[in-house]
């Protein structure tokens, strides 16, 4: 799962900084800039569903068995 969400982000800063990078005007600095922020903002994304994956997963598994038994015990 980790792998294919880093995967998309991988792609997607990729292509917004082709994006940037390739536009033919004089403002360079600022497409560099902006490539710079996508690629924090993906680091970003990545860092918390890695710190925060398991309880995630957990919450999901949880909810799906309360789901299954409907409502059992501990739901």
């Amino acid at each position: 799962m980790y792998a294919s969400i880093t995967a998309y982000l991988s792609t997607a800063v990729q292509m917004q900084a082709h994006y940037w990078l390739d536009r033919k005007n004089d403002e360079g600095a600022s497409a560099v800039e902006y490539g710079l922020l996508v690629a924090a903002i993906a680091a970003v994304i990545v860092a918390i569903l890695f710190t925060f994956g398991k309880t995630i997963s957990t919450v999901f598994t949880n909810t799906n068995t309360c789901i299954t038994n409907k409502g059992g015990t501990g739901c």
